[in-house]
């Protein structure tokens, strides 16, 4: 069985792979994604996320050591759509609360990149997912509380859904891993096109 690697420090990631039943290492990129984002042209079609998510694979997968090669590697990089813009990590606490008040109470499209290369034969596909996210209309104290806590200064948009931001998300249409950062049935469709089943990935029996 190949080795799977997770080209991200996302902790949110990881426990979704292990959930899945998937053993995996993680190895960071490195990539430079605000120079990524700025080079970004949209008019040649696809998403920044699918970009930055093929950049961080294809970085880690070059850069294998000797006894790695011949593994998997994902990349994913989430973005999330709203008015026309794609919002990655905000910049500081004064982004994340002009974010959030221009959120709450509408909605957005949350963007998963996943690029998957099989570094034995070269082989790789992309694909990027969409949930909509309805947001609640928390207070001004309740933004300034949640933007204090930091947590909405490291993840895409802004918010989580698995975290202390779920409180603050309505409901979604779409797959709920997505917008944690990772669609497992993305992942397994993307596995079984260059010939690997996730399945074979299960170890051991989940005692109830």
């Amino acid at each position: 069985m190949k080795t799977f690697i997770l080209a991200s420090a996302s902790p949110a990631r990881r426990n979704l792979l292990r959930s899945a039943g998937i053993d995996h290492q993680v190895i960071v990129s490195g990539v430079d994604e605000a120079a990524a984002e700025a080079e970004f042209d949209p008019s040649g079609g696809g998403t920044l996320a699918t970009v930055l998510a093929e950049l961080k694979a294809q970085a880690v997968a070059a850069a294998l050591e000797p006894s790695l090669r011949g593994a998997l590697v994902l990349g994913c990089d989430s973005m999330l759509s709203f008015e026309g813009a794609a919002l990655g990590k905000p910049v500081d606490a004064a982004d994340a609360v002009a974010r959030w008040k221009a959120m709450r109470g509408r909605s957005g499209v949350l963007q998963t990149g996943h690029c998957l290369i099989d570094t034995a034969t070269g082989n790789n596909t992309s694909k990027t997912v969409e949930t909509v996210v309805h947001f609640a209309e928390p207070s001004d104290e309740e933004v300034d509380a949640y933007v204090a806590t930091g947590e909405p200064l490291h993840v895409a948009g802004a918010f989580t859904i698995d975290g202390l931001g779920g409180v603050f998300i309505d409901r979604i249409e779409g797959d709920h891993g997505n917008v944690v950062g990772l669609s497992l049935p993305t992942l397994r469709v993307l596995m079984a096109i260059l010939g690997v089943r996730l399945t074979d990935y299960w170890s051991g029996r989940i005692e109830p």
